[in-house]
């Protein structure tokens, strides 16, 4: 991606939180300049890559397969002495265009909440002892409380308001209904690494290779300088 692009997305998405009425923490407005003053104090932030993460799945096609996200708060199963939180809490920002891809956790449940905007549709499978698609086993989820089941491959349909809960091993994936707009979703879960916890089921990748065509407005989670 160009970093242009991710310059706009990120702005895009400060619209789109603001209008929502959604308050971001003070790290989410730092400048790349004032990260490169911050001291040790910060290294939560940066050990658990909070802050901004655009994404297009190494596809090079950001406006049809990929999305933007702030990690707001995390543990680290890997320092659990140092960082002894059991939960994350994300904003995820898709456009009408926009789809992301299937894909599982093998250990992370979550809850994706329609926060503000359009519909958004998540598709759901079970997947198999080898980690395919089971396209003929029903899947029983729950939608606010409520259990429901659907067929292998359904459509769950979220307006603002409404939330699933995933867990680990339930294939799923998201787009945007159209005509609905843009949509912002929360992501209330346990400790997130998506170095080590995501399971897509064709190949790609996680984190963009980006471009420099001009300088980052704000850096992105896993380009923090280390502590001064």
């Amino acid at each position: 991606m160009k970093r242009s692009e991710i310059n706009d997305v990120i702005r895009e998405m400060e619209a789109m939180v603001k209008r929502s009425g959604v308050h971001l923490p003070p790290f989410c407005h730092l400048t790349p300049e004032q990260w490169a003053c911050a001291g040790a104090e910060y290294d939560e932030i940066r050990d658990n890559m909070l802050g901004w993460d655009i994404t297009d799945y190494g596809l090079g096609k950001f406006d049809q397969v990929g999305f933007a996200l702030i990690t707001l708060r995390n543990g680290n199963a890997a320092q659990p002495e140092r960082y002894p939180k059991t939960y994350a809490e994300k904003l995820l920002y898709l456009r009408q265009s926009q789809y992301s891809p299937m894909h599982f956790h093998w250990r992370k449940m979550e809850d994706i909440i329609n926060r503000s905007g359009g519909n958004v549709l998540i598709r759901v499978y079970l997947s198999t002892p080898d980690e395919e698609l089971d396209r003929e086993t029903p899947v029983s989820v729950s939608v606010d409380g409520v259990r429901r089941t659907v067929p292998a491959g359904s459509q769950i349909r979220l307006t603002p308001g409404e939330s699933i809960t995933i867990f680990p091993g339930l294939y799923h994936d998201f787009t945007v209904e159209a005509g609905s707009g843009p949509v912002l979703l929360g992501e209330v879960s346990q400790c997130n690494d998506d170095n080590t916890d995501n399971r897509f089921w064709e190949p790609v990748g996680r984190f963009p290779t980006i471009e420099e065509d001009e300088p980052p407005y704000r850096l992105l989670c896993g380009e923090y300088p280390p502590a001064k």
